[in-house]
């Protein structure tokens, strides 16, 4: 199965830029999108009608939001984490189908002097504890907010008291690995270097001055099964690029 995951940025402003195009070529069986910065009422998808959606809006208009392409039913289809938290800002979906579970999220970012790092925080420990009630192997992808490593983004010194590579975040993620979670790309590509996010400030896409915030994460006992991952560097039309994840499953 072949699974794609990107931020988008917009995503209306983003099918202005391509998108429906890089959809249809790529011919996804998912297509996971955050940042959709959209209500429903807003958006149509006439050029993906092989697809079928779900989509989890930010109560706040223009802000955040998730949404799935799929073309199988699933079992069933959960919004937000436990009881429902962080749908105010419209922050995971999870579609449930026969042998896994997959779930889509846009991890809060800290903000300028990580202000908003304690709600970051807390949203990781509710993740974990929602990934516990879940009774299949786990696909969760989206833009996860962090770069784990000093690998995954160019300047890594000069950002270790910055929003996405703090140790806080950094270590929190690491956290999530060890309760049974493989990090596809970093599985498949333990040396390489390659990014899926840049800032729009000072050319930094062009000068290659990337993070590494965007992933795919199987449970451990799907590691195996894995195929292929890798980040669509060079694909426009957001900061972010996508993400591929091929897996038998």
């Amino acid at each position: 199965m072949k699974f794609i995951s990107w931020n988008v940025n917009g995503v209306r402003a983003c099918m202005n830029k391509g998108f429906t195009d890089f959809v249809n070529a790529e011919n996804p069986d998912f297509m996971c999108i955050q940042e959709t910065k959209a209500q429903p009422e807003q958006v149509e998808f006439p050029e993906l009608s092989q697809y079928k959606y779900v989509m989890n809006s930010a109560l706040k208009k223009g802000y955040s939001g998730t949404l799935i392409f799929y073309k199988e039913e699933p079992l069933s289809v959960n919004y937000g984490l436990i009881d429902g938290k962080y749908n105010d800002e419209g922050r995971v979906i999870t579609l449930e189908y026969p042998t896994f579970y997959l779930v889509t999220a846009y991890v809060p970012n800290s903000q300028e002097e990580l202000k908003r790092l304690d709600y970051r925080m807390q949203f990781e420990e509710d993740l974990k504890e929602y990934f516990k009630t879940l009774n299949k192997p786990i696909i969760y992808c989206g833009d996860l907010n962090v770069a784990h490593n000093e690998i995954d983004l160019k300047n890594p010194k000069a950002n270790t008291r910055n929003p996405g590579f703090s140790i806080e975040e950094r270590t929190k993620f690491g956290l999530l690995l060890d309760e049974g979670y493989t990090d596809t790309f970093r599985y498949l590509h333990p040396e390489v270097v390659k990014y899926s996010w840049w800032s729009y400030r000072f050319r930094a896409r062009e000068k290659g001055i990337g993070w590494r915030i965007d992933y795919f994460l199987v449970s451990n006992s799907l590691s195996s099964k894995i195929n292929k991952a890798d980040i669509y560097d060079q694909v426009l039309g957001s900061d972010h690029a996508p993400v591929l994840l091929d897996i038998d499953i």
